[in-house]
């Protein structure tokens, strides 16, 4: 965490425009309907003000007045607490873990993959393609029983696994037919105006076919 010599009236994040982690985080602030000014910045271009903000020379940083977050999960649930309308988190506690469990796991097992799928390495980039079908495929029996990940309100998890469905196309991954209740969870997700609103350019036209 880092504390801002001087005042931001309002909230601002520097964000990745092609960036799932910072599609998430656009994607919770538009569920919210926040009052933030997004500077989407390239990673060939960064501002040198972000070398002083976030110390692991990230792009993804929210500043919100004397306060300055860089890490999506922080952000996103610092969000939900500071804007608690609508609730994106459960109140139950053992729910609250369960919820944080959710996206510790998408993150280890899903999102650490979409790195690797931009790879130059070619053999490297289709293995990890292979296993993020896998992985997608192996999750997908669950949204046949619930709405949304786990249960039936809508959560921080959503908002979390959407950036990563939506870019299926991108990344030349097709799903099997027994993917399909996974599928119809992601576009119920992509419906929602508020994904509509958090998309960038880039992000639309990961789909423009």
């Amino acid at each position: 965490m880092v504390l801002l010599a001087t005042r931001r009236s309002v909230m601002s994040l520097y964000s990745d425009p092609v960036d799932a982690s910072s599609h998430a985080v656009r994607f919770v602030l538009a569920e919210k309907a926040i009052n933030v000014e997004i500077h989407n910045v390239s990673k060939h271009e960064k501002p040198e003000e972000l070398n002083d903000l976030n110390p692991y020379n990230a792009i993804l940083t929210l500043i919100d007045r004397e306060l300055v977050l860089y890490e999506a999960q922080i952000i996103m649930e610092y969000l939900d607490e500071r804007f608690p309308h609508p609730p994106l988190m459960p109140v139950d506690p053992v729910a609250r873990a369960n919820n944080r469990l959710y996206r510790y796991r998408t993150n280890r097992d899903i999102y650490s993959l979409l790195t690797l799928l931009e790879s130059a390495d070619r053999e490297q980039a289709e293995q990890a393609r292979r296993k993020l079908r896998d992985q997608l495929t192996a999750i997908a029996p669950i949204f046949a029983h619930t709405r949304y990940f786990m249960i039936d309100d809508y959560s921080l998890v959503d908002c979390y696994l959407a950036p990563v469905l939506w870019r299926l196309p991108h990344y030349g991954i097709s799903l099997p037919v027994q993917a399909r209740p996974l599928l119809l969870y992601g576009e119920r997700l992509f419906e929602r105006e508020a994904f509509e609103a958090s998309l960038t350019e880039s992000e639309r036209e990961m789909r423009d076919f």
